[in-house]
C-alpha cells in the first residue's frame, strides 16, 4: 500500500477557490463542498484518481510542509479551458496523545477557512484503488460514510454517464448521524437521487437512532437487512466491494458480514478471495 509520505510532491500546481459553501447544518459537524479551478490547464485527473493539498505550517522546529489526500467528489470539468475540481472536507481536530490537548485538524481547518478567490496548492494526481470494471456485468458494493461518499457520488455519476451498456448491480450503502448530513442523497443537495431510476442502481441510508446523543451510526443493521441480496451477489466471482470512510468503518464492516455470512470464518475466507483477486478496495480516512 503507497504511503503518503512516499508521493511526489514535487511538481504542484496552483488552484483558486472557485465556491465553497457548507453543506452539513450549523449545528452538526461541518462538511463544505470546494470546488477548485486549477490555474495549469495541463493538470488532468479523474474520477478513480486522488489529489494532494499541500499546507505550509509553523511548528516549534520551523516550517514545514502538511500534505493531505483528497478524492474527486464530482466529474471533471472545464472552465475557460482550466480544470475543475470538487472536493467534500470535513473540519477536523485531533487529541495530542501525550498532553491529552485538542488541536485543529492542519490541512482540514485551512481548506475549510478558505474564501472565493483564495489559492490553494495541488499534487497530483495519484491513484485511487476504486476502478470501474471492465466487466459490464460485474457488481459493485459501495461502503461509505461521512466524506466517504465523495469518491461514489463521482463514480456512480461516472458509469451511468460515461458507461455504456452497465448491466451490473451497484448497491450503496451510506452512513450519516441525520437525513440533513447524507450528503448528495438528501432533499436539498440530492443528486444521486437522480440515479434512483437506473434499474441496476439502489442507494440505501444508515442514520443515527439518536443524532443528538452521538450515537453510532447503524451502518451495520442497513446491510443485514439485505443480508439475502448480499449473499447472493457475493457468491458472484465478479463481484467488487468498495470501502470508503473513518477508520472505526473496518471493524464494523467485518461484524457485519460475519453476520451476513454466517459465521466469522466464512466471512475471512471471502473477504481474502476478494482481497487476493483485486476485487476488494478501500481508502481509509
Amino acid at each position: 500500500m503507497t504511503r503518503i509520505a512516499d508521493l511526489d510532491t514535487k511538481i504542484t500546481f496552483k488552484a483558486t477557490v472557485q465556491e465553497t459553501k457548507r453543506l452539513t447544518p450549523e449545528n452538526t459537524e461541518e462538511i463544505r463542498e470546494i470546488i477548485l479551478q486549477v490555474d495549469e490547464p495541463g493538470f488532468e485527473v479523474q474520477v478513480d484518481q486522488s489529489f494532494g493539498v499541500l499546507v505550509q505550517t509553523k511548528g516549534e522546529f520551523g516550517k514545514s510542509t502538511h500534505h493531505r489526500l483528497y478524492s474527486v467528489a464530482d466529474l471533471p470539468e472545464r472552465r475557460n479551458g482550466k480544470p475543475l475540481i470538487t472536493m467534500l472536507v470535513k473540519r477536523c481536530s485531533y487529541v495530542d496523545e501525550f498532553s491529552g490537548e485538542e488541536y485543529p485538524g492542519v490541512a482540514s481547518n485551512y481548506l475549510c477557512n478558505r474564501k472565493k478567490g483564495d489559492a490553494v496548492k495541488l499534487t497530483g494526481p495519484h491513484t485511487l484503488p476504486f476502478t470501474v470494471p471492465e466487466d459490464r456485468t460485474a457488481n459493485l458494493l459501495l461502503i461509505g460514510m461521512g466524506t466517504g461518499i465523495a469518491p461514489f457520488r463521482s463514480f456512480v455519476k461516472h458509469i451511468y454517464k460515461n458507461v455504456d451498456d452497465w448491466e451490473g448491480r451497484i448497491r450503496l450503502f451510506y452512513g450519516a448521524r441525520s437525513g440533513l448530513e447524507l450528503l448528495y442523497l438528501n432533499d436539498k443537495d440530492g443528486d444521486l437521487t437522480n440515479y434512483y431510476d437506473e434499474e441496476t442502481f439502489e442507494a440505501f441510508h444508515a442514520l443515527s437512532p439518536r443524532p443528538h446523543f452521538a450515537d453510532p451510526i447503524a451502518l451495520d443493521a442497513v446491510l443485514e437487512e439485505r443480508t439475502t441480496e448480499i449473499v447472493d451477489m457475493l457468491k458472484h466471482a465478479n463481484t467488487h466491494v468498495y470501502v470508503a470512510g473513518y477508520e472505526k468503518i473496518r471493524d464494523v464492516l467485518d461484524k457485519a458480514f460475519s453476520k451476513i455470512m454466517g459465521s466469522k470464518e466464512n466471512w475471512e475466507t471471502r473477504k481474502a478471495e476478494l482481497i487476493a483477486g483485486k476485487k476488494w478496495a478501500e481508502v481509509i480516512y
